[in-house]
């Protein structure tokens, strides 16, 4: 990354914090924050307090003409900006289909014709068998960004799916603290229910070494464990209360589902383990160069990578969130 120029959209959350972070240690030339949100931007230019690498850019990957001017003389994108609650993509479902799908598309071809070397697109397990409107336009986001390596141009582009991030906004591990803080029951919608977890420490890391290792066309998927939400809202209960705390079932949200898959039983098929940090998942049809050089990976050996498989004990949730930093 040293004297590369680095575009970020939706580079204001939590995902995009810890990666300038990250960044800046290995001396960019530039990383430009693309984003909607005036407020979060001067927020973030404070955090950083103002350093000098840093190029705040309002803007809205919505808009093709945007794009083409924030991607001159970049060198990697990292594609953050989406619609990312699953109520909102049910209730607004164009709203979804513009920014994930379209604003996906439109960075394809500001990349291509910018001659960016390589786009990074952060996925969702919500895009393998999706159940949801946010599901699946991550998940046709997918499709463009592997297809796109397929286009006669010098840009690599290559997926990173992962699960829920410990902490950052939205997730379920804050809400829950608010109202453990503030004395009040926790609502859950079904105690049946599944995820996975990654830390953004550990998230980040994977991006990165994504960064350098790919040959375009891949979905890496994070390995990651996964624990049953109840189990977890116990958890927090446990640690972080010293009164009595109840945990309220009310049923599962439009487009919500019990668990979560990050490789679906046709996916694995095309999967292959990488290391100890994630797995790749190649598309159905060729790209050059791209199966040769996993011919000698070896295969999955399951049908499906869900999160109602080998699930974390309390005691491993613990540890998992002490690792997080959210029970601090």
């Amino acid at each position: 990354m040293k004297n590369k120029v680095i575009l970020i959209t939706g580079g204001t959350g939590s995902w995009g914090q810890e990666l300038v972070k990250n960044l800046l240690e290995r001396e960019p030339k530039e990383i430009r924050i693309f984003s909607r949100n005036e407020s979060l931007q001067v927020t973030m230019q404070q955090q950083f307090h103002h350093h000098p690498k840093l190029t705040f850019i309002i803007g809205d990957i919505r808009d093709k003409y945007e794009l083409m001017h924030a991607c001159q003389q970049v060198d990697y994108i990292y594609h953050l900006a989406a619609l990312k609650h699953v109520p909102i993509c049910e209730q607004q479902p164009d709203s979804a289909m513009k920014t994930n799908v379209m604003g996906t598309h439109h960075l394809i071809q500001a990349a291509i014709a910018n001659d960016v070397e390589k786009v990074i697109y952060v996925s969702t397990d919500k895009a393998a068998d999706p159940s949801s409107t946010y599901g699946m336009t991550k998940a046709l986001g997918e499709k463009l960004i592997v297809q796109a390596n397929q286009i006669d141009c010098k840009t690599q582009f290559v997926c990173v799916r992962s699960g829920n991030v410990l902490g950052t906004t939205g997730s379920v591990v804050p809400i829950f603290k608010q109202r453990i803080a503030q004395g009040l029951d926790i609502t859950l919608t079904d105690s049946r229910m599944t995820r996975f977890f990654v830390t953004l420490e550990d998230a980040i890391a994977l991006l990165l070494k994504v960064s350098e290792d790919n040959k375009g066309g891949e979905v890496y998927v994070a390995k990651m464990p996964a624990c049953n939400i109840k189990d977890l809202a116990e958890v927090l209960i446990e640690e972080l209360s010293t009164q009595k705390i109840h945990i309220n079932e009310t049923g599962a949200r439009p487009g919500e589902s019990l668990g979560e898959s990050l490789i679906s039983e046709y996916e694995s098929g095309y999967s292959f383990n990488v290391d100890k940090q994630s797995y790749v998942i190649l598309p159905p049809y060729t790209i050059e160069g791209l199966q040769e050089h996993y011919a000698s990976s070896i295969p999955v050996d399951f049908h499906r990578y869900h999160s109602d498989q080998q699930l974390m004990s309390k005691i491993e949730i613990k540890e998992m969130l002490h690792r997080g930093g959210c029970l601090s």
